[in-house]
């Protein structure tokens, strides 16, 4: 296992993390109960996993709760980060960032998992009924007590990453370390505005959602009938695709590349977002030890700058406004964000005459 440091925290951690949406004993998204959970956990950190991901939503709070009995005896190998903002009882309390439910939930998650402090507690969401100041004074206060030892954020956009930063240093409390967003081959608009927040705020960055919901393992193919049970044959919605054409091109090169490597296709969509210097660590979740298994050895696969380049063309996108605009105008003189930002597509797309095929 290969491990970086998280944003400006000082934590070591695991390029790849292990996520525990699936932890749910009958109440969650895929029910993974506590002795299958324990034997994933264990082999997890068995294998170098060190940083382990829920939310005091999973499953209710049921997620948490799993997770706080199998890591007993073993808490101190752990990275340990969870979330809040999103509803957790009937009350018009009970959700968003307030001091009041930021407390109450940090309080009632540290009670699930069974432990006196979380490694890293993150936002799960913005919430634009808060005063930013509120929220990070609440986790300054946090942190202060010993209960948080750091902060980060989830699913904010740029902007609300900067606001957040600047509030947390009129409060005199942490900055947020790192961000966990979604991520993957299917998606890279992060690479416009978020990575390059990131990389300008000196965060780490944790990918969720890397595999786009199962479509990048190989099971979803063009033409051919989906898995039995797929969540994209139900209402499942995240995450949401606009052009399944465009998907299937993408699986049908990322199958490619992976055949030339030898490498199930999960593990090449995994490494591909690992060789790109801006990613942390990526979030896996599994049904089992198996699947885990099959998940570990993307943290040391190599992909050769052939399959790299064919991986970016498949899955660019035309530059959204304004960094075609940007492109154009100072190219030759970016920082490092900007040229991030600017670094998934290099032209505005083919002129008219030339989508037709005229000369």
């Amino acid at each position: 296992m290969r491990y970086r440091t998280l944003g400006s925290s000082g934590l070591h951690v695991s390029a790849i993390s292990l996520g525990t949406m699936t932890f749910g004993g009958g109440k969650g998204v895929l029910d993974v109960a506590v002795d299958e959970a324990r034997a994933i956990v264990d082999t997890a950190l068995d294998s170098g996993v060190n940083l382990i991901d829920t939310a005091d939503v999973y499953s209710a709070g049921e997620s948490e709760r799993i997770v706080g009995e199998v890591i007993r005896g073993r808490r101190s190998e752990v990275i340990l980060a969870t979330k809040v903002r999103f509803p957790t009882g009937p009350g018009v309390n009970d959700e968003g960032l307030s001091r009041k439910h930021i407390f109450e939930s940090c309080h009632a998650s540290l009670r699930r998992l069974q432990t006196d402090y979380i490694d890293l507690y993150q936002l799960h969401g913005w919430d634009g009924a808060v005063a930013p100041e509120e929220t990070m004074g609440a986790l300054a206060a946090l942190a202060a007590s010993g209960k948080v030892r750091a902060v980060g954020c989830s699913n904010f956009s740029g902007w609300q990453i900067m606001k957040s930063q600047h509030a947390a240093e009129a409060v005199g409390g942490p900055r947020h370390v790192c961000q966990q967003i979604y991520y993957s081959l299917l998606s890279r608009d992060a690479e416009y505005e978020l990575l390059p927040a990131g990389l300008d705020q000196g965060l780490g960055t944790l990918v969720w959602g890397p595999l786009a919901g199962g479509l990048l393992t190989g099971k979803y193919r063009r033409g051919q009938a989906w898995p039995h049970g797929a969540r994209h044959s139900t209402d499942w919605s995240e995450p949401p695709i606009h052009d399944w054409d465009r998907a299937f091109s993408i699986i049908e090169q990322l199958v490619a590349v992976a055949e030339q490597h030898s490498a199930p296709p999960a593990q090449v969509a995994l490494a591909y977002l690992l060789h790109k210097p801006f990613v942390t660590s990526v979030i896996a979740g599994a049904r089992s030890v198996e699947q885990l298994k099959r998940t570990l050895p993307a943290a040391d696969l190599e992909i050769s700058e052939e399959g790299l380049s064919a991986l970016d063309r498949v899955s660019s996108s035309p530059l959204p406004y304004p960094y075609w605009h940007q492109a154009r105008t100072i190219r030759g003189k970016l920082g490092e964000p900007e040229r991030l930002a600017l670094s998934s597509a290099a032209d505005v797309g083919p002129k008219p005459t030339e989508a037709r095929g005229e000369h």
